[in-house]
């Protein structure tokens, strides 16, 4: 049985994304906005670094605005940048939607 937080984290994901599962914008609600980010950013492998290019190209599979969510993705813990390249942080290190009001 699903909890409360994962019916709200899965009505948020069917709200913003499409069927192709596209981000149709980005929310503007925090809380809202990090489970969108969460959504992508486990869409994408956990190899040990990748170049700037090869990061907006994945963004771009969901959403056009590539520069807004790479940034958010560093901003809330989601990735490092060093030296123009980026890694996927530890899950346990990404802002957590849950524990926002």
């Amino acid at each position: 049985m699903q909890t409360e937080l994962e019916n709200y984290q899965a009505s948020v994901i069917r709200a913003f994304f499409d069927k192709e599962g596209k981000l149709k914008n980005i929310p503007s609600q925090k809380k809202k906005k990090l489970i969108a980010l969460e959504h992508i950013i486990r869409q994408l492998d956990d190899k040990e670094k990748i170049s700037e290019p090869e990061l907006n190209q994945f963004i771009k599979r969901y959403h056009e605005d590539f520069c807004t969510i790479r940034r958010e993705f560093i901003v809330n813990g989601y990735m490092d940048r060093e030296s123009g390249f980026y890694s996927k942080r530890l899950e346990n290190q990404w802002a957590k939607w849950q524990d926002l009001k």
